[in-house]
């Protein structure tokens, strides 16, 4: 039976000399793998539209295991960011964090919608920093993880100077200083955006201008936070360190 759905290429690993298993992510079914034979040879009709980071639509032909690609229909290619080295480092980080978080068959349009936008923003000249950010606090809920950004996590207190405590799981108010030796100082601005990021409904996201100090921080926050509950580890965020210093000269 054949079934269209709409999808984002995540990742595929050659299989044999000329098909490729492709890991689309779906609006429909969540993320599949499916099989696009002949997808390895130069004129195949299959060899552009399974390119990672390639945005479409796809005629599967599913079974109880692995599908069966049979054709496809671009809708973005993306290019600005296959083209920039640096946006296809962040792009390959955002991919990677959705196919390292999900599970395969598991229905979740709004995590497709929201990957869509991402890539979008990327892909239009956004700043890659600020949604990398964004991202990462939209994809905690996908974890299970809820941080604590709209009160005090030891008191409750909404008024205060906080800071954040990864230990705490959120934001601790000046009172609660002692409760976390190890708590991170973070300014207003970077508190102010944790929650932006988090409950902002992505559609509405203006062009967001952010010092580089309060993006200093927000990395130090979001590494953390990621470092201590997710229990990921992900090749595209080293390479794109290794990027991040090459950039600011550290080598």
């Amino acid at each position: 039976m054949f079934q269209k759905c709409e999808g984002i290429v995540l990742r595929t690993t050659d299989y044999g000399e000329t098909n490729k298993i492709v890991i689309l992510f779906t609006r429909e079914w969540g993320k599949i793998g499916v099989m696009a034979n002949g997808a390895k040879k130069t004129k195949s009709r299959l060899a552009a539209i399974t390119q990672p980071l390639t945005y479409g639509y796809y005629l599967v032909q599913k079974g109880s295991g692995l599908g069966s690609l049979q054709q496809g229909e671009m809708i973005a290619s993306l290019r600005s960011i296959k083209e920039d080295i640096f946006l296809t480092a962040y792009a390959s980080y955002v991919v990677e964090l959705t196919d390292k978080s999900t599970e395969e068959k598991n229905h979740n349009p709004y995590l497709f919608e929201l990957l869509l936008q991402v890539l979008t923003y990327l892909n239009e000249g956004y700043d890659p920093e600020i949604m990398k950010n964004i991202y990462e606090m939209k994809m905690l809920n996908t974890l299970g993880h809820y941080p604590i950004l709209n009160q005090c996590a030891v008191c409750r207190s909404t008024e205060g100077k906080f800071s954040f405590s990864i230990r705490e799981g959120g934001i601790i108010c000046h009172r609660c200083l002692e409760k976390d030796p190890y708590h991170l100082k973070v300014s207003s601005a970077t508190v102010k955006l944790l929650r932006i990021f988090y409950y902002l409904d992505m559609s509405r996201l203006g062009n967001i201008t952010v010092k580089q100090e309060t993006k200093t921080e927000l990395k130090k926050v979001i590494n953390g936070y990621y470092d201590e509950y997710s229990g990921l580890y992900l090749k595209s965020k080293k390479f794109l360190e290794q990027l991040d210093r090459f950039d600011k000269g550290a080598f």
